[in-house]
């Protein structure tokens, strides 16, 4: 947990009106330093060792999505990946890849997806997520060169 880690998931929980408890400092902290999404088993994994039961990774999880501060980047075989939403707006999260080799996802801050477009009359899109899958570069060079 580095100082700037530290204050920043503090600043976060001043934001939203919540208490600054060691396991909510830790659990954002752990997000802040991830480079993809986790899985609660994953945060938990990360979290000093023996300092927070899993029962409160996931409970401390599910309280930082009620305040937006987590959201679900996306369910992949029936499992829910974390991740920070300063990232994104309300109503959109930023496009993910997923390689279908070694099973890493990239966050694709900069990708353009386009809107949906020629809805069925009456249907209202309130948040919108975008998982792509396919080989990554690294993996499309070992294995397909």
């Amino acid at each position: 947990m580095t100082d700037e880690h530290l204050q920043k998931a503090a600043q976060l929980l001043d934001e939203n009106g919540l208490r600054k408890t060691r396991p909510r400092l830790e659990i954002l902290c752990v997000l802040l330093e991830a480079d993809s999404p986790l899985t609660g088993e994953q945060v938990f994994e990360r979290v000093t060792a023996g300092s927070v039961d899993k029962a409160t990774v996931y409970r401390t999880l599910l309280l930082l999505l009620k305040h937006d501060i987590v959201h679900n980047a996306y369910l992949r075989n029936r499992i829910r990946h974390f991740e920070l939403a300063h990232h994104c707006k309300p109503d959109r999260c930023h496009p993910h890849f997923t390689c279908r080799d070694c099973g890493r996802t990239v966050c694709l801050y900069q990708a353009i997806v386009p809107d949906v477009q020629n809805l069925p009359a009456g249907f209202l899109v309130l948040h919108r997520q975008t998982r792509l899958e396919g080989i990554c570069a690294d993996c499309r060079v070992r294995h397909y060169s």
